[in-house]
């Protein structure tokens, strides 16, 4: 089976109830990762797909979503988990073995909004790519 990724989703947003502590429980599991922010201030922080914004005065915006990171290697999912405690994360489901297919190697936080985020590594797979790159000339 060969899987697609990067061409279905343009851009996942979540609107944060407590920017800071979101801010604060990203930078932490993003960082783990090796994933640099593209943006980082005091109402939005955005890296590759990922946008998160503050939420404002309308509470019917708020977002539960549940997102899953790629992980490099075991390790990395280890260092996402720790992070994301560290930072103010709930444990889902620690590091491990998961059944969806061999090799899938998973842990689960809730994060200060209760987003249910995951990092995987999907086991050892050859890649045709990194990532893909799109200049949209700006």
């Amino acid at each position: 089976m060969i899987l697609h990724r990067g061409r279905l989703i343009d851009h996942v947003q979540l609107r944060a109830r407590d920017f800071p502590a979101t801010a604060k429980f990203y930078r932490a599991v993003l960082g783990a990762l090796d994933c640099p922010l593209l943006a980082d201030d005091d109402w939005h922080i955005a890296c590759d797909e990922l946008w998160i914004d503050a939420l404002g005065e309308d509470e019917s915006e708020a977002t539960h979503v549940h997102l899953a990171f790629q992980a490099g290697d075991q390790e990395a999912v280890k260092r996402f988990y720790q992070a994301g405690l560290a930072a103010g994360g709930r444990d889902n489901g620690g590091p491990g073995i998961r059944s969806y297919h061999p090799g899938y190697y998973a842990v689960f936080l809730f994060d200060p909004d209760g987003n249910n985020v995951e990092a995987v590594f999907q086991g050892a797979a050859p890649r045709s790519a990194a990532s893909v790159e799109i200049d949209i000339g700006v």
